[in-house]
């Protein structure tokens, strides 16, 4: 199999990443911080490889293949983040080549999951970076479930394949024309939060990268004490909307905007992932103001902020959920998994193959009632094939079984039981802070050894895309066709 087709998709990628960072240069040139330089210089040279890499291939280079695809899908991620990560290792805090790489791949991915401290003293250009590349990992991630997982049948991902080359289902009549779409709605959402952020009391830089963290359901923040550091509630609650905004399928935010209103809220998925979030919410809260003697108020307020701030995968804090008691413990736990809808920027396990287990395990349970009777499993009010049943229990069992494999692999680093599998369950589901002291909401994961932070990385790529399109690059059949 030959790569050369994907030289120059990378190329493009890096050609626009390489334009972005000028954008914290301009920063950091006005407030004459000398880290200008950094961004101007890792500009240059990450400009003068997208290049090349795009001329290295002819006009019809474009043309994929279904395995050359799976390989452009996982080389783009990878190559983006060594790049993005040149401006963290050659800034004045002097990270580590493990660190700047875990800082970008944590950004691109959308994860949060952060090793820098001392945020509120840190030089604009660097905040607005760390933004910018959740902002781009959000948008990329949306695209590569609309255009490129369904087509690849990843873990399920084939039933919006089948919703979108519908006819009467179809939004646009092109992938192109579609996420264009898609891409102006997330710009537009962005500018909107942005305001709001800003006219609840944020300054210009923290209301735009705030915004862009938002959408991307990326969970950086300007400050150590991410959205705590404000204590407003104005600002929690456009936070919350904005997390629940970037959860849902923008695909169907397109549809609405041509006409079809009830597109957003006649999705069962959509359905399914609000009725959650309000359960937990209100089970939580109900916790905090029963067994700790919060206000019941204040309780709202804690656990709405961050039951949606963890299940859709975003990651701010407002407090330390992790001292909120046993039994909230667990809960957080298991709502890294959960994730929000395919087709958005969270992450996770996404809710509609939860939808689809429970449809499968419904069907059977009712054979066995019935033997003779034939029941067909549906989501969103339409059968599901056996293959996309099969595909989504071997995503349940590669999921869980990687998540296994990180963890007993981080623990042999030295680390604590709890603080292995939270953050192992925390990077493959893209979620961010974990539990415990160490990476729980109010630590870093500055204090662990290289090889855990090597093995989160990892970690963090294979669940933001899904799994499979990795795993498939180390079968021999796939090199050999």
């Amino acid at each position: 199999m030959t790569i050369r087709p994907v030289l120059p998709i990378i190329g493009m990628m890096l050609s626009t990443l390489a334009l972005l960072m000028i954008i914290p240069a301009v920063f950091d040139l006005i407030e004459n911080d000398a880290s200008w330089i950094v961004f101007a210089l890792s500009s240059a040279v990450t400009l003068f490889v997208g290049v090349a890499l795009t001329l290295s291939s002819r006009a019809d280079a474009f043309r994929l293949t279904i395995r050359q695809a799976f390989l452009m899908t996982t080389l783009s991620w990878v190559v983006l983040s060594v790049f993005a990560a040149l401006p963290f290792r050659f800034q004045q805090i002097e990270l580590t080549f493990t660190d700047a790489i875990f800082e970008a791949v944590s950004g691109l991915t959308t994860t949060g999951a952060t090793i820098l401290t001392g945020l509120d003293e840190a030089p604009s250009g660097l905040l607005l970076w760390r933004a910018l590349l959740q902002w781009l990992g959000g948008i990329g991630i949306i695209v590569t479930a609309i255009a490129i997982l369904p087509a690849l049948n990843i873990g399920g991902m084939q039933l919006f394949r089948m919703e979108s080359s519908d006819p009467a289902e179809k939004a646009l009549p092109r992938a192109a024309q579609v996420a264009g779409g898609i891409a102006a709605i997330y710009l537009a959402l962005t500018v909107v939060w942005a305001l709001a952020y800003w006219g609840a009391g944020m300054n210009g830089l923290e209301a735009s990268t705030h915004a862009m963290t938002t959408i991307a359901t990326g969970g950086f923040s300007t400050s150590d004490q991410s959205i705590g550091v404000f204590n407003s509630w104005q600002i929690e609650t456009i936070a919350i909307v904005g997390m629940l905004s970037g959860a849902l399928p923008f695909l169907l935010y397109l549809r609405t905007i041509q006409g079809k209103w009830n597109a957003l809220w006649h999705d069962t998925q959509v359905q399914w992932f609000l009725s959650v979030v309000l359960i937990v919410v209100f089970v939580v809260t109900a916790w905090l103001w029963l067994s700790g003697g919060i206000n019941p108020l204040m309780a709202l307020r804690l656990a709405a902020f961050n039951v949606v701030s963890v299940i859709t995968g975003t990651g701010y804090a407002t407090s330390d959920y992790g001292t909120w008691g046993a039994f909230a413990l667990p809960i957080f736990f298991f709502l890294m998994f959960i994730g929000g809808c395919a087709g958005s920027t969270a992450c996770g396990i996404k809710v509609f193959r939860f939808q689809v287990l429970y449809a499968a395990a419904w069907s059977q349970i009712q054979h066995l009632l019935q033997p003779h009777g034939v029941f067909i499993p549906h989501y969103n009010r339409r059968p599901v094939s056996d293959e996309v049943v099969i595909s989504v229990l071997s995503f349940f069992y590669v999921f869980f079984f990687t998540f296994t494999v990180l963890a007993v692999g981080i623990s042999m680093t030295g680390i604590d039981f709890l603080t292995a599998l939270s953050s192992a369950a925390s990077a493959i589901s893209n979620v961010g802070p974990a539990l415990g002291p160490v990476s729980g909401p109010s630590g870093t994961y500055q204090t662990m050894p290289d090889a855990a932070k090597w093995m989160l990385s990892i970690g963090m790529l294979l669940g933001r895309l899904e799994l499979f399109t990795v795993i498939v690059l180390f079968s021999r059949g796939f090199w050999r066709g």
